[in-house]
């Protein structure tokens, strides 16, 4: 298993306490299909499983861009720039990133997903409980742009997706948790828990930026062999 692929499940297992605070109400307030315990926790599940299978056609799409970068003879540039962007990201105070949320680009794009979630809650069924965690998945969230930085660096659709996969089972626990406990959990446990992104963030951003480097140390900051491309390969037929 890649660093990315690991490093990406312990942000999503840490960072979900980040994500109660933005897509916690949406989690609390899922409606009930039927008036059982079972019909709970089977919408709650589905809910999640949304979120993860968009997370893991974000990662497909952006593990395939790195693809064409790696192909392109960009890979240690772009794993360079990558982990930089984390870095600032991370450095960047809050109330600056608050406003690039806020901006009116970004809410003209959110906009029809939480119309669309918002008419999904009225349905209630358990189709609408998947497809609430699929829409969900999309809404702008600066933990899941780390995660996909990820995919990118990953080199591939596949390797994108399972680090998306990764992350997004890393934020089932708490999220689950949240719909079933939202209103008992404590709200400086939350913070003193969500003060450990940043770390995995600049863990990562770090990570990235040794591997452009290729120092040559294992795993971490391995020597990238030029590739070679048959040119026969790349006729058309």
């Amino acid at each position: 298993m890649s660093p990315e692929i690991l490093t990406a499940f312990f942000i999503g297992l840490f960072g979900s306490f980040h994500c109660i605070g933005m897509c916690g109400p949406i989690a609390i307030a899922l409606p009930i299909p039927n008036s059982n315990n079972l019909s709970f926790v089977a919408g709650r599940l589905l809910y999640n499983l949304g979120r993860v299978v968009t997370y893991s056609f974000l990662g497909a799409v952006f593990g395939l861009l790195g693809s064409r970068l790696v192909i392109s003879g960009f890979q240690q540039s772009i794993s360079i720039v990558l982990g930089v962007a984390i870095v600032i990201a991370v450095l960047i105070p809050p109330k600056y990133k608050a406003k690039i949320t806020q901006h009116k680009i970004i809410q003209k794009i959110t906009l029809p997903l939480k119309s669309g979630i918002s008419g999904l809650f009225k349905s209630g069924t358990f189709s609408a409980m998947f497809l609430i965690g699929i829409l969900n998945g999309f809404l702008p969230c600066g933990l899941v742009y780390v995660a996909l930085a990820g995919a990118i660096a990953s080199g591939d659709a596949i390797s994108g997706s399972a680090v998306m996969i990764l992350f997004g089972l890393g934020t089932i626990p708490t999220m689950f948790a949240a719909t079933i406990f939202g209103k008992f959990i404590n709200l400086n446990i939350r913070r003193k828990i969500s003060k450990a992104v940043p770390v995995f963030a600049l863990v990562l951003g770090l990570l990235f930026i040794l591997r452009g480097m290729a120092l040559g140390i294992p795993y971490i900051s391995p020597t990238i062999s030029a590739q070679v491309v048959d040119e026969s390969n790349l006729d058309c037929h």
